[in-house]
């Protein structure tokens, strides 16, 4: 549940983060044409902005692809510590197994040997 918690998280602030930028894109579009100024002015402008947005989506999708990178970082190396847990978790079982095992063929024997010794007399 909390990896969907993070997942679902990381979709948020994504989606808010590219909705902010649209948002920002529409809104100067929006200024710069409807602004009284020359059209030299206007394309320097949109020059500019242009230049301002390519860098706010570099910015964001280098986030983005850090946060991924992380993820995955973190999942593998929660897999890994899990396994690690499995594994020392099945060799202690394995280890009470045959311990018990070996106990209980030392009592079997040793009743045997006890009904043998009885049976003789």
């Amino acid at each position: 549940m909390a990896n969907s918690s993070k997942n679902s998280n990381g979709k948020i602030a994504l989606g808010a983060t590219l909705g902010v930028v649209v948002g920002a894109i529409a809104g100067v579009v929006t200024g710069l044409l409807t602004a009284p100024k020359s059209g030299k002015e206007t394309r320097e402008d949109i020059a500019e902005t242009a230049k301002k947005v390519k860098n706010t989506a570099v910015k964001t999708g280098t986030e983005a692809k850090n946060n991924a990178i992380k993820a995955g970082t973190d999942a593998k190396k929660k897999v890994e510590e899990t396994v690690e847990d499995v594994t020392d978790q099945a060799t202690d079982l394995k280890n009470r197994t045959e311990r018990a095992a070996k106990a209980a063929v030392a009592s079997a024997k040793k009743e045997f040997n006890k009904k043998s010794k009885s049976s003789r007399k």
